[in-house]
């Protein structure tokens, strides 16, 4: 056996060897309210495509849910918007399963983030935040921020503007180093793109920067974009999943089910539109 094979083989022998530390439950870009569609957008069936989402999510019982923002779209006012929210969480609660939201702009259009939580019934009422599950450190990164640093809500923002204040980008790099863990990032807007991108986070090098340096980050997950994309970055992988709401039909949901691996590769296993992806740390 030659030494190209013989790597080959010892890889695979310690793939089938790994463990799942943690599954979690991904979805993105729901866009929930109670209006015609407008473009690819078919806001209304986003309830039957979350329900199916739950279905699955039930049955497989991952740890945790984490909905990666845009869950609800703008409403004439703020008590729709808000029942909007209310709607839609309680779908996603059928799977009996604990959410995670990171903050999307479409999520605080109108809504304050504060009322965001009290509406969405969140798991905790914070924008950026982080715990461990299964032995991993997960973190959820808000960049719904506009150019003064001024959090979003009642339409004081630009969906192109989104910052991550600098100190969000401090308490970022202090909790890595204090985890100093297998760690995975989610954000709405996207940290691959350089800055002057449209769905670009402004400081996307110095967040770059920051997972680089604490050498335990295993890989970021994005939406806002709607697109099923993988790129990676200095060894990190940044995947950005489909939108849930584009497309009518249940055909056209996308979800996933994301393992992460206690060799350090994570396995996402998507559904509908979603693609499979197999990401590892270089």
């Amino acid at each position: 056996m030659g030494l190209a094979a013989q790597a080959t083989s010892q890889t695979e022998k310690a793939n089938e060897s790994a463990t799942t530390l943690v599954t979690l439950g991904l979805l993105t870009d729901v866009h929930y309210a109670d209006k015609p569609s407008r473009g690819s957008r078919y806001y209304r069936e986003s309830i039957s495509k979350v329900r199916e989402a739950a279905e699955l999510f039930k049955q497989e019982q991952p740890a945790a849910l984490v909905c990666m923002g845009d869950v609800i779209d703008a409403a004439p006012d703020l008590d729709v918007e808000a029942q909007h929210l209310k709607t839609i969480t309680e779908v996603m609660d059928e799977s009996g399963i604990p959410r995670h939201h990171v903050l999307g702009n479409h999520c605080v259009t109108n809504l304050t983030k504060e009322e965001f939580f009290k509406h969405g019934n969140t798991t905790t009422g914070l924008g950026h935040y982080s715990f461990d599950l299964g032995g991993v450190h997960l973190i959820i990164l808000d960049a719904c921020f506009n150019k003064e640093m001024e959090s979003y809500g009642r339409g004081n923002f630009s969906w192109a503007d989104t910052n991550i204040p600098p100190e969000q980008q401090d308490w970022l790099a202090e909790d890595l180093e204090k985890a100093n863990k297998k760690s995975v990032v989610f954000v709405h807007q996207r940290l691959d793109l350089e800055p002057k991108k449209t769905y670009a986070v402004k400081q996307s090098l110095e967040i770059r920067s920051i997972l680089e340096k604490s050498e335990n980050v295993l890989a970021v997950f994005q939406g806002h974009s709607h697109k099923n994309e993988l790129k990676k970055i200095s060894g990190i992988p940044y995947c950005t999943l489909a939108a849930l709401v584009d497309g009518s039909g249940i055909e056209n949901s996308s979800y996933a089910l994301l393992d992460v691996m206690s060799n350090g590769q994570l396995v996402l296993k998507g559904y509908r539109k979603q693609k499979d992806r197999t990401l590892e740390k270089a």
